[in-house]
C-alpha cells in the first residue's frame, strides 16, 4: 500500500476508497480533502467541497506534467551542453588564422574618428591621439575650437609627464 503522502499528494492511481479512508482517519487534513474533491467533486460530502473550496490551492487545477517537454533541449542547449561538457573550445588550427598585428593603415582619412582618438589618448599614444584630433579639425571645421581645446589639454599632460 502507498503511504499517505503519495495517497494525497502524488499517486495518480490512487482509488477513491484509498483518499476517503485517509480522509476519514484524518478529517482535520485538508489536503486530503482536497485531493478527493479533485477526484471526485459529484459525490463529495457538504464538509469535503467546503473544506476544498476554502483551502489556498482549491482554485488552481492540476495538470499533469509532460515530463518530454520540461526535459527537452534546444539546439542551444545542445551546444553548450557539448561545449561544456569536456571543456572543448572552438579553436583555429595552426596557419588559419591571419596575423594582422603588423597591419598598416596610413593615413587614410577614413580611418580618423573621435573614438580613435580617445583611445590613442587612453592607452597614453599622446602624439598619435593630437594628431587625430588634428586630422578631426581639418574635416570638421566647426568643431575645430573644440579640438583645439582637447589638444591644448593633451600637450599639457605631456608637459607634465
Amino acid at each position: 500500500m502507498a503511504t499517505l503522502q503519495e495517497i494525497v499528494y502524488t499517486s495518480s492511481n490512487a482509488t477513491r476508497n484509498d483518499i476517503e479512508a485517509v480522509v476519514a482517519r484524518y478529517p482535520w487534513w485538508s489536503a486530503a480533502r482536497l485531493r478527493l474533491f479533485r477526484t471526485d467533486r459529484e459525490s463529495c460530502d457538504a464538509n469535503t467541497r467546503l473544506v476544498a473550496e476554502l483551502h489556498p490551492l482549491g482554485a488552481i487545477e492540476r495538470h499533469t506534467i509532460d515530463i518530454a517537454k520540461l526535459t527537452m533541449l534546444t539546439t542551444e542547449d545542445r551546444i553548450d551542453k557539448f561545449l561544456n561538457l569536456d571543456n572543448y573550445r572552438i579553436v583555429a588550427e595552426e596557419g588559419d588564422a591571419e596575423d594582422v598585428s603588423e597591419v598598416n593603415f596610413g593615413d587614410d582619412d577614413e580611418m580618423v574618428s573621435e573614438e580613435l582618438a580617445e583611445i590613442y589618448l587612453n592607452q597614453g599614444l599622446y602624439d598619435q591621439a593630437i594628431d587625430t584630433y588634428r586630422k578631426l579639425s581639418l574635416l570638421n571645421s566647426e568643431k575645430s575650437i573644440y579640438f583645439a581645446g582637447l589638444i591644448a589639454k593633451i600637450e599639457e599632460k605631456q608637459v607634465k609627464n
